[in-house]
């Protein structure tokens, strides 16, 4: 087996982690409002942060990669994560929510962002590039699965601060692994990218990484296509992280459903999201990628439209049906979305595209924070996802309108 499975299934274990860390604030809304009585929007704001830190983080962090390796910056991010969620259980002030949640996790999160799939894709693979991204991808989502149940009850039974702790010692558990199997490049093992020949190794840029990621950004911003891409991700975050994330638990409570049940169905959204992104990325090897955007979009803003409906004290079929639908749609974005900026932007397209899943985290944080202020205002969480929906659409054009001038690479013999 070629090593590149191996740092494949390194980094699918980090991700799958990140993605455990930071959406566990889903379900300590309710508990930290309750224990010290401050408003869903303040708690709102800390997680605003975290996502907006994610983003922000993510392509300083691929060119520290590039910089110091991917090795070394994913065991500093995990231990990061580690240090801020354990923290917590020392808190009394809000503020220290949004330092230890909001500042240090979403540093230690954001290292491990979607940038690291596209840097271990670029450096890694040059076959199954499309099926690997969505495979890792897949991760980020598939997190919810092994945490939120697991967290929802330890919330019920222990409390918050256990819960917290056990997201600390999960972040420590996976440090070994990275160090064991998760190696820079192919090149340090002398051999070439999977299904490549040495042509096709990444070369090292080893400039300062603030300096090349600003630098990326710069030539970046005078693309009309990194504009769309960046507009449309910022609506992706806005509609999945920021507001079902974020808020789909304390929306289903308002209704009278369980924590833990509400937590068991995002993790479901996890098991149907490693489906549908897989199989996503399957398709941005073999379809145009803009086409694909504009079909989840436009499927994520009906669904999304029809979700103040389903909401009740007990489970039903139809919520049931947006579940599955939702987590089959939940990040099958991002494959096409990263075949898109790797054939406009070429060797730097993991830099740039962490400045595109940058927009993405800022949009998650915007829906978060606007979607806790709806909840304090208006009593209810409506007006926040049908304004979701009607950004889905909008994202569907900006898609479509994307001049691709590159044809997809080709599938190898075989």
């Amino acid at each position: 087996m070629h090593p590149a499975w191996w740092v494949a299934g390194a980094t699918f274990l980090a991700l799958l982690g990140a993605a455990g860390f930071r959406s566990t604030p889903g379900v300590l809304v309710e508990p930290l409002h309750a224990e010290f009585g401050w408003s869903i929007g303040a708690i709102s704001f800390a997680i605003a942060v975290n996502l907006a830190l994610f983003g922000v983080t993510a392509p300083f962090a691929a060119a520290l990669m590039e910089r110091f390796g991917v090795r070394r910056v994913v065991t500093v991010a995990l231990l990061l994560v580690a240090a801020g969620a354990g923290s917590t259980v020392f808190m009394t002030q809000v503020w220290q929510l949004v330092l230890l949640w909001g500042v240090i996790v979403g540093l230690g999160t954001g290292s491990m962002a979607l940038a690291l799939v596209a840097t271990v894709v670029n450096r890694w693979f040059v076959a199954r590039r499309g099926l690997v991204s969505g495979i890792l991808t897949a991760a980020s989502a598939t997190g919810q699965l092994v945490f939120l149940p697991l967290v929802a009850m330890i919330v019920e039974s222990a409390g918050w601060r256990p819960a917290a702790l056990v997201t600390a010692v999960a972040a420590l558990a996976v440090v070994p692994v990275v160090l064991l199997f998760l190696r820079d490049r192919p090149a340090d093992l002398g051999l070439p990218p999977y299904g490549g020949t040495e042509a096709d190794a990444v070369p090292a840029q080893r400039t300062g990484a603030a300096a090349l990621a600003l630098r990326s950004l710069v030539e970046a911003s005078g693309n009309r296509t990194f504009w769309l891409l960046f507009a449309g991700f910022f609506i992706c975050g806005a509609t999945t992280a920021g507001l079902v994330q974020a808020h789909f638990v304390p929306a289903a409570h308002d209704h009278g459903m369980p924590a833990t049940t509400a937590a068991s169905l995002l993790a479901v959204v996890g098991v149907f999201d490693l489906v549908g992104t897989v199989f996503s990325g399957w398709l941005t090897d073999r379809f145009d990628p803009r086409v694909l955007l504009a079909a989840y979009y436009t499927l994520r803003g009906v669904s999304l439209f029809a979700l103040p409906a389903l909401f009740g004290t007990d489970l039903n079929a139809s919520m049931l049906a947006f579940v599955v639908f939702y987590g089959l749609d939940w990040v099958a974005t991002v494959p096409p979305t990263m075949a898109l900026a790797r054939a406009e932007f070429g060797a730097r397209s993991a830099v740039v595209f962490g400045w595109i899943f940058a927009a993405h985290q800022v949009g998650a944080a915007v829906a978060a924070l606007a979607a806790g202020l709806v909840r304090d205002a208006l009593g209810g969480y409506d007006a926040a996802w049908y304004g979701g929906a009607m950004l889905c659409l909008v994202a569907a054009v900006l898609s479509i309108a994307i001049r691709r001038r590159r044809v997809p690479e080709p599938l190898p013999a075989g």
